[in-house]
């Protein structure tokens, strides 16, 4: 059994650096000091409450301190909660809530995010300047390993994911399952003891961990944390650091390549570059202008399952399930395993019926579970399978393609979110009735927001005051903007009288109906016309996401 403690405390006496942020450094003994220390602050901060661990949430960017934290409560076995500083007070209340938070760490500059807060967990917000110093965390300095007793099944992360209900879920991960999976990974992306990784993405996010730092501290690379992804300092930062190995999410490379090449890109020490959702095209192109390679592989939070590329991988197919895992394409509605998928001459997915979710069977026992929320790990149990909440097909080869979240799911910039939260904002707009709100693919990687808008009777649809009444909605996030509006005299609904959205995914902006289309990322929309229509297919094609196009 690997605990993830075992493997921070592996590198207590490494004298090689470990940590690298702008221009200061520190070894992996440092770094462990440093955890040691805010491990025996926190224990002194708050007791262990009775019945369960301490929870510990961090509200800051990738800062050193989110590291030393991070390590800490492996140390003396804090479960830790990132929360995300892009959320708003309200919500970040909720999800402090809901995973039991006893005290917070932040930088003063985000305090006002927490409020009161500690007025409603009855517990401290503690705060720290932006070096990382505290008056009450100093007096710590020098503090060993904790004598704690650590069980395999003890939480060492709470991960906050967007669900099918609307409200965040907290995927549990323990302790046993990290520090197997993270010394597994490090052959997965091929790290080596002199490897120097480049993490960018949010630590608040499992993807950061979970394919970066953790695994570096189990070989002992050296690790250099950007504050927050750049997309105009990140080849500076390549060339700077002598970066060998990065992880991605979503459309960070769509962004790196949108700006110049830097002379020195094609000299570049960067290896390898692992993620998921880059379209086929910012793959290939990545790959040149950095002289690396470039890795896609699908996984969950949750775990349980993934699917990994080999060489022989089709173009834009996400590859085969690892270790020979039993995953297979479920209808949602029926529980039946969906159609093989068919293909047109021009690679269009020809059976839309092929389309279901991805499911693992016999392995609902891998899944940790969400913390405090029986009803989320209902819709992804089913007896003895794991429903992923991930759309997919599968080919007459076996090959998985993805095909979009769930209907209640979407994922923009690789942050995903409910449509709830949207239509909730959506369906305030004067006039409007119903405002059902979903996934489409977008033509070069993840999704793009799509809405149906069915209007009360006796009102028309202004495109302009709609669009007007979202910009001033506090509660409107910004990747919530619907990319296309279709206007509908009347909306599908299932035999149930509840809305379905099948259809309207299915059809996305391909409709007989008025489907307007945003201009960038303006507030303002246009009608589309069927030569927009034809410049989207066309996109489609250009990125080798052919099947993605709506039926």
């Amino acid at each position: 059994m690997t605990l993830f403690a075992d493997v921070v405390r592996a590198r207590a006496n490494d004298n090689k650096v470990g940590l690298v942020f702008e221009d200061r450094s520190w070894t992996w003994r440092e770094v462990i000091a440093e955890a040691c220390a805010r491990a025996e602050a926190l224990a002194e901060i708050m007791p262990v409450p009775e019945g369960r661990q301490r929870h510990l949430g961090v509200l800051l960017e990738n800062v050193p301190d989110y590291v030393f934290w991070l390590l800490a409560g492996a140390l003396n076995g804090t479960a830790v909660i990132g929360l995300n500083a892009s959320r708003s007070a309200t919500e970040l209340a909720a999800d402090i809530r809901n995973a039991d938070i006893d005290v917070i760490i932040t930088e003063e500059r985000l305090r006002h995010l927490v409020g009161d807060v500690s007025d409603a967990i009855g517990h401290p917000v503690l705060t720290i300047d932006g070096d990382g110093y505290a008056p009450w965390l100093a007096a710590h300095s020098g503090a060993g390993l904790p004598d704690a007793t650590i069980a395999g099944t003890d939480i060492a992360l709470l991960l906050f994911s967007s669900g099918t209900t609307g409200t965040p879920k907290a995927v549990i991960v323990g302790q046993e399952r990290l520090g197997t999976l993270v010394t597994k990974v490090v052959d997965r992306i091929s790290l080596r003891r002199d490897s120097i990784t480049y993490l960018c993405m949010p630590l608040f996010h499992g993807n950061a961990i979970i394919m970066n730092l953790a695994p570096a501290l189990v070989i002992g690379a050296t690790v250099t944390l950007a504050r927050k992804f750049s997309a105009t300092r990140f080849a500076d930062d390549i060339h700077r650091y002598g970066i060998t190995y990065l992880n991605y999410v979503g459309r960070a490379l769509s962004y790196v390549l949108n700006h110049p090449a830097d002379p020195r890109d094609a000299d570049s020490t960067l290896e390898l570059a692992y993620g998921t959702e880059a379209s086929e095209a910012d793959i290939r192109r990545f790959g040149e202008r950095f002289g690396c390679v470039v890795v896609e592989g699908y996984g969950l939070t949750e775990g349980v399952f993934r699917i990994g590329r080999t060489p022989d991988t089709p173009p834009g197919s996400l590859g085969r399930p690892q270790e020979g895992t039993d995953v297979r394409v479920m209808d949602e509605n029926t529980g039946e395993e969906c159609p093989r998928a068919e293909f047109t001459a021009d690679g269009r997915l020809a059976n839309p019926e092929a389309v279901g979710q991805m499911v693992a069977v016999g392995l609902a026992h891998l899944f940790e579970g969400y913390y405090h929320n029986p009803e989320a790990v209902a819709d992804r149990v089913r007896g003895a399978d794991f429903w992923s909440g991930d759309l997919g097909y599968r080919d007459a080869d076996g090959w998985f393609y993805f095909a979009g979240r769930s209907s209640d799911w979407i994922r923009v910039d690789g942050e995903n979110f409910a449509s709830a939260q949207v239509e909730r904002v959506l369906q305030r707009a004067p006039g409007v009735l119903s405002a059902p709100t979903f996934a489409i693919a977008d033509p070069r990687t993840g999704d793009l927001v799509m809405c149906a808008v069915e209007m009360e009777t006796g009102a028309t649809f202004d495109v302009d005051a709609f669009a007007a009444f979202l910009g001033e909605q506090p509660d409107m996030g910004a990747k919530w903007w619907p990319a296309f509006i279709r206007v509908a005299d009347k909306l599908p609904l299932t035999g149930s009288g509840k809305m379905d959205k099948a259809p309207l995914r299915r059809a996305a902006w391909q409709s007989d109906d008025d489907v307007y289309m945003r201009i960038g990322r303006t507030p303002e929309y246009r009608l589309m016309s069927d030569e927009d229509k034809a410049t989207l297919v066309d996109e489609f094609l250009a990125h080798g996401r052919a099947a993605l196009l709506p039926a």
